[in-house]
């Protein structure tokens, strides 16, 4: 039983280890583009307007609808009185009375003394309405045509946004890998350091077991040793977390899972990192762009200004007349008796009080449509200016980067100087260790100036829409 539960720990360290997933730096953008949240609210956002350009072509049809009423009250709702003597002129009322003694041989009593007397008549105490109709509108400002070109601008607005965030998210994703990058190199530094101090510690107890050196040479090579180590465990969380970062943002998982050995964690997916910075081809010269008004930002900023120029036509469209036809086939028992019957009809609505305030709405929209076009302008120079500015930053990246090149070169002489010094009883361990310690720092340098310049040849690319 011991056996067998041994063997299931080697099984599932090793199933641990085999089932990390190994991403390009590519194949991290695709994975992003795919799962980042940023993404999947453009795509959402497309479809929200998709379907709103759709709403808007339907407006171009009849509108159909059908209605229902019965009803039930306590009293009739129409009543009138009847007074014949009212109705009859003064020669009607003569003749009548000439003819009162035949009609007294010929009528009952009680029917001759109900003739004169007012009669009262209602209607309409319960009834059923029911119709069917349709309405053309025929003309209405233009209200319908502003209506689905602003739908259309729309659906292109959420598809220049989703490019903005591919943009964004693939940038976002360089940014963590290159932090990734400078990471792994100051740790394949610390590697060469460890080993540099590792051999300086031997050389220094050979020395001390001779008596030719301090024990304090020692002690001094041992605390450095500690601060290697002390970085280490920085730049392992820092890592730790950068990946963490990265896999959340790119949806590959979250939470890492436990090092089997204790040592850091052990995540579900690995970063293909290069061999060493020269591996990585620098782009030189680099790109000029497609143009300001190719950049998703400006084309964003023209929808804006096309926008708010159907907004102020739709504005004066809301203050002209309506004319719309239509059909319909009815239904009511109003009259106690089944009415059925089917009508064609216009209308005409024309509002004429509406231009109090409809004059200052025009107005205030006239005002937007030229706010948006002072910011296209300004925004354009903007633009410009962002582009110089990248170009600029790349050519003093470069600038940095050879300088920090040529401090490795300069400190790694100095450094092999001090150690052949300090071999020979002309230096002290002191300096050996500083020229150590600015030896790294140089190295470091280099890193971060590296990274510095991919950076800025990202954001080129970014501002140059390539």
């Amino acid at each position: 039983m011991k056996y067998t539960f041994s063997l299931l720990i080697i099984l599932f360290i090793g199933c641990s280890y085999t089932t990390a997933q190994t991403y390009t730096l590519e194949q991290l953008k695709d994975s992003a583009l795919q799962n980042n949240i940023a993404m999947r609210k453009g795509r959402l956002k497309i479809a929200a307007a998709k379907e709103q350009r759709r709403e808007a072509f339907t407006k171009y049809f009849p509108n159909i609808s059908a209605v229902g009423v019965t009803f039930r009250a306590n009293r009739e709702m129409a009543e009138m009185n009847i007074d014949p003597q009212e109705m009859l002129s003064p020669e009607t009322k003569a003749a009548l009375a000439e003819l009162a003694p035949m009609m007294a041989q010929i009528l009952p009593p009680e029917v001759l003394a109900g003739l004169g007397n007012p009669v009262t008549m209602s209607m309409m105490k319960k009834g059923t309405i029911a119709g069917v109709n349709a309405i053309q509108p025929v003309f209405t400002g233009g209200q319908i045509i502003l209506g689905n070109k602003l739908a259309r601008i729309g659906e292109e607005v959420s598809h220049l946004q989703l490019q903005l965030s591919e943009k964004d998210v693939e940038a976002q994703v360089e940014q963590y890998y290159w932090q990734l990058l400078s990471m792994h190199e100051k740790m394949r530094t610390l590697d060469a350091v460890e080993a540099m101090l590792g051999n300086i510690e031997h050389d220094v107890q050979t020395a001390v077991r001779a008596g030719v050196a301090l024990n304090n040479d020692l002690l001094q090579v041992q605390l450095r040793q500690n601060d290697i180590k002390s970085q280490r465990l920085k730049l392992n969380n820092g890592q730790a977390l950068v990946k963490m970062l990265l896999g959340q943002f790119c949806g590959l998982g979250l939470t890492p899972s436990p090092s089997p050995m204790g040592e850091g964690s052990n995540y579900l997916f690995e970063i293909v990192m290069p061999d060493s910075q020269q591996d990585i081809l620098l782009p030189s010269p680099f790109g000029e762009g497609a143009g300001v008004r190719l950049l998703p930002e400006y084309q964003l900023l023209e929808k804006n200004v096309e926008a708010a120029k159907l907004q102020r036509k739709m504005e004066i469209a809301k203050n002209m007349p309506n004319i719309a036809v239509g059909a319909g086939y009815n239904y009511h028992n109003l009259l106690d008796n089944d009415r059925h019957f089917g009508m064609i009809f216009a209308t005409v609505n024309v509002p004429i009080s509406g231009w109090w305030g409809g004059a200052h709405a025009i107005r205030k929209k006239k005002f937007e449509e030229q706010e948006a076009r002072e910011q296209l302008t300004d925004n354009a120079q903007q633009l410009q200016i962002r582009i110089q500015k990248a170009a600029n930053d790349i050519s003093e990246a470069q600038s940095q980067l050879a300088l920090a090149q040529q401090s490795v070169e300069q400190a790694t002489e100095n450094l092999r100087i001090q150690r052949n010094t300090y071999r020979a009883g002309t230096s002290t361990m002191s300096d050996l260790l500083e020229a150590q310690l600015m030896h790294q720092q140089t190295l470091d340098q280099r890193t971060d100036a590296f990274v510095a310049l991919q950076n800025a040849l990202l954001a080129y690319r970014q501002a140059t829409g390539q």
